[in-house]
């Protein structure tokens, strides 16, 4: 059981409203990812949740009961930090026992609890090391353990791989998404990462300034942005904007395409440029073309082989049935 509820949820520090009134349901199960620039409100509605925040207004149920009010450890929720914030004279087991001898759990039922989680975690072999002795990925696992064993409603992430390196961060976000099948419990993570987000979230939850912009599923969010904050946060690299003569030719104020979603050719096409900086990735490359008219550069995404070289004329084709429109307001135009 771990289905949250905010209605009309509100956060304010004196006279500044962080957190407009907000509703959102997160259901038994999902794994939900708060995404969105920094200073969005993606940590301190997280921390609303969990009982770190106190709620300015509005409610907060946990399975149907009114949490609002509830101090976090009544709360049923485990939050994993950034910092991991273990104990570095304490060793891995301990680490991870600390929350059930605080709630006075049995030496016993401890003991089956760790188990479970160290074996879940591959952390078997690591019980009696302390943390100086394990890697930044070992560390964040211990931290995770220490939260698999109080059998949570829901797992609160904040940002914890962001003190992990590149290829560390890819580990660690398989393994999270794998623990997350395994044990079928409600997970909220929040990252600006919005590649993280794509890669894990069964919903994502996009947020500005304390407001949701938009809420589903990561392909929905990447084929139907409902404006254009969402279209140019969700996608990497970021959908093509482009406003001016071209997007009025469409009916609209903007126009959006994605880099894949543009045909090049040598010889003719929609828009004729300039190839400028080059991003070879291997088995893709991004192209960055300065098309006369246009403010910004059209990035294109290729094969990894096309022969295109800086000074080089191109002709770009957007695919018509890929073209995004927003109106004036920025919202999408159906």
């Amino acid at each position: 059981m771990g289905r949250i509820t905010l209605d009309k949820v509100t956060k304010r520090f004196g006279e500044v409203e962080v957190i407009p009134p907000l509703d959102l349901t997160i259901d038994d199960g999902e794994f939900v990812v708060f995404v969105g620039p920094s200073g969005c409100g993606k940590s301190t509605l997280l921390r609303l949740i969990a009982g770190l925040e106190d709620v300015s207004s509005g409610q907060i149920r946990i399975d149907g009961e009114d949490a609002t009010q509830a101090p976090p450890a009544k709360r049923k929720l485990a939050m994993v930090f950034q910092s991991y914030a273990l104990y570095p004279h304490m060793s891995v087991r301990k680490n991870i026992a600390f929350p059930l001898r605080m709630a006075g759990i049995d030496k016993a039922e401890q003991d089956r609890r760790i188990e479970n989680a160290a074996k879940v975690l591959n952390l078997t072999d690591y019980l009696e090391r302390r943390p100086g002795q394990l890697s930044g990925g070992q560390r964040q696992r211990v931290a995770i353990g220490r939260a698999i064993v109080r059998e949570p409603a829901a797992f609160l992430f904040d940002e914890p791989l962001s003190n992990l390196d590149a290829a560390l961060r890819v580990g660690m976000r398989l393994e999270i998404s794998e623990l997350h099948e395994r044990l079928k419990t409600t997970m909220i993570y929040v990252t600006h990462d919005q590649v993280e987000a794509m890669t894990m979230a069964d919903k994502i939850v996009v947020l500005r300034a304390g407001n949701i912009e938009q809420v589903g599923s990561p392909l929905t969010l990447y084929r139907e942005p409902r404006n254009l904050f969402v279209a140019g946060f969700i996608g990497s690299p970021k959908m093509n904007l482009i406003d001016g003569a071209e997007a009025a030719k469409h009916g609209a104020r903007t126009i959006g395409i994605r880099p894949e979603h543009i045909d090049v050719s040598p010889q003719a096409g929609t828009w004729e440029g300039t190839v400028g900086v080059s991003e070879h990735l291997g088995s893709d490359t991004f192209f960055h073309v300065h098309v006369d008219g246009m403010k910004e550069p059209i990035t294109v995404r290729a094969g990894g082989e096309v022969g295109l070289h800086h000074g080089d004329k191109v002709y770009l084709t957007p695919q018509p049935e890929r073209i995004h429109r927003f109106d004036d307001k920025g919202l999408r135009i159906a």
